[in-house]
């Protein structure tokens, strides 16, 4: 196993008076895709959240390649976050940009490039998507699938290391979702990227999981670690079974 990328500390997130993480601890691993996994409310997207440093938790720690994004000053914080890329849940692509301009703009915003090479590495970007005859074309013009493909070439603009996905899926039918989990195993693969996965499809689950960690919200905290396949077939505990047969509970 490779050394940590990303580690998460003794977490514990508070929303008021309410404890939606209480105590989590996990490593993430250089070049693996792990999957944050649960039901409803169970707290993967908060916990996502804090990861990417949007949410400051109540304690704990969050380091990115050893550097605390919790603790760091905001000089600091900038060039953690340089370290990563995020798709949003819906994409969050600017309806007013093309998708060119789209991907261009994390470069334009933190990098001194001239013109010419920032629009090259954006149509490289969207081509490694799948996206290079669509440079043009805005974002109301294009499928769902195609604008989760657009916000990933955006979310690799300034080559992270990480990419963290939020639902990736979400609002896709199942041939576009396979498609989708098809290029997240061929960047992984092909370019070394760790990848932070949020998600409860469990095709997709099966598909590009490495590792995986399920939360519930009953007890605030990780029930199970591991592959898929095998919290599907040895878990003993009665949650995670139901989950990942798709049971009814009593």
């Amino acid at each position: 196993m490779k050394s940590p990328i990303i580690q998460v500390k003794n977490l514990t997130v508070i929303f008021g008076s309410q404890l939606i993480l209480d105590d989590i601890s996990f490593d993430v691993y250089e070049g693996e895709i792990f999957v944050i996994l649960g039901g409803s409310g169970c707290g993967k997207s908060t916990l996502l959240k804090h990861m990417i440093g949007l949410l400051e938790p109540a304690s704990g720690e969050i380091l990115i390649e050893g550097e605390d994004i919790v603790s760091a000053d905001e000089k600091k914080k900038l060039g953690i976050l340089k370290k990563f890329g995020v798709m949003y849940q819906q994409g969050a692509l600017f309806g007013s940009l093309n998708l060119l301009e789209n991907v261009a703009l994390p470069l334009r915003e933190f990098t001194n490039l001239p013109e010419e090479a920032i629009e090259l590495i954006a149509t490289m970007k969207l081509k490694l998507v799948g996206l290079e005859n669509f440079t043009k074309h805005m974002p109301s013009e294009i499928s769902g699938g195609m604008k989760k493909r657009a916000a990933i070439a955006r979310a690799m603009a300034l080559d992270p290391k990480i990419l963290f996905l939020d639902e990736p899926s979400a609002g896709l039918d199942p041939i576009t979702s396979a498609d989708l989990d098809q290029l997240i195993i061929k960047l992984s693969r092909n370019l070394g990227i760790t990848f932070v996965v949020v998600t409860h499809e469990l095709p997709s689950i099966f598909t590009i999981s490495d590792r995986v960690i399920m939360l519930d919200k009953r007890v605030r905290k990780i029930i199970a670690t591991g592959k898929p396949e095998e919290l599907k077939n040895q878990s003993k505990d009665a949650w995670v079974k139901q989950f990942f047969l798709r049971e009814a509970t009593n």
